[in-house]
């Protein structure tokens, strides 16, 4: 089987078998299609896939370093590689894996972005709820903030997926992987006004989706991202004005106000707990500032 034939099987196996969203299966076709492209570089003609080795592999990471990506985005494409190649073994494609021993470079962790509960509250002013608009932009930020969803998992949302009698929502994570999450009042209360203009968008439509674009058609992350990013100018000096910014917010608030590292994992859809810890850090951090900032001795020198 040649390499393009392999991609092709892998996507659609992405896509059937494992019933990956379309943002995880178009990740993965961009990384395999920038693995073809380099290495077309070096064949005269498509080669098969088990004559693929490492050493077409390794020159794809400096490859790509050479195009400006980061090393974040180095080991995004790499594990899109590695997920693929593995697939091609367990079929038959190829004998060897050639990612195996190749590691892309660590990334340095960076603390998660979030905002200030105040902030939180002038972010959820600057909506005018009486309009179609506004009351669009208050509900998703309300929603993202009450629930810590991924905004990918908020705009997956029907308007079915909200249970007003248990108050909470049914969210479908990373591998389809299905949670329940809880809503505050206030999240509640922001979708209903939402839904009752939500047909000034396009009237006597029946579009499943709880968040619609202006056409009608169900929003687009690049929408959301911008509704959100143009709300949280002149609320925050944070550099992220993003809608993952009130994800951060919703974990790092939880953990400041006495919630456990377990329940706050299983809100937010973490596989491990381990992901989850790096929000420990950030209350920690902003501790101590805190006593930094306002315990008398704290910076006093050692005598």
């Amino acid at each position: 089987m040649n390499l393009q034939e392999a991609i092709s099987a892998f996507l659609q196996y992405c896509q059937v078998e494992r019933a990956y969203s379309a943002h995880t299966t178009e990740r993965y076709r961009l990384a395999l299609a920038q693995f073809y492209e380099c290495v077309m570089e070096s064949y005269e003609q498509q080669p098969n896939v088990d004559a693929i080795t490492n050493k077409d592999v390794r020159p794809f990471l400096g490859w790509l370093h050479d195009k400006g990506m980061d090393k974040k985005t180095l080991r995004m494409k790499l594990s899109a590689l590695k997920s693929f190649f593995k697939f091609c073994t367990k079929r038959g494609y190829c004998e060897r894996n050639p990612t195996v021993g190749i590691t892309a470079p660590k990334v340095d962790k960076r603390l998660p972005s979030y905002i200030q509960q105040r902030e939180v509250e002038h972010l959820m002013e600057k909506f005018d709820r009486n309009t179609a608009v506004g009351s669009r932009g208050a509900a998703l930020a309300e929603l993202l903030y009450s629930s810590g969803m991924r905004i990918s998992e908020a705009l997956q949302l029907d308007i079915d997926s909200i249970n007003r009698t248990n108050t909470t929502v049914k969210v479908i994570g990373k591998g389809r992987k299905p949670r329940i999450v809880p809503l505050g009042i206030p999240s509640l209360n922001a979708i209903d006004t939402y839904l009752e203009k939500r047909n000034h968008f396009k009237p006597d439509f029946n579009e499943k989706a709880l968040f619609v674009s202006n056409s009608g058609t169900r929003l687009s992350s690049s929408q959301a991202w911008r509704i959100i990013n143009s709300a949280m100018k002149g609320v925050t000096e944070s550099k992220q004005k993003s809608p993952h910014v009130l994800r951060h917010s919703f974990a790092t608030h939880m953990l400041d106000n006495g919630a456990d590292i377990q329940s706050v994992s299983e809100l937010l859809g973490h596989a491990s707990i381990s992901t989850t810890q790096i929000y420990t850090h950030v209350s920690i951090e902003r501790l101590k500032q805190a006593y930094k900032k306002a315990h008398p001795k704290a910076n006093m020198e050692s005598q």
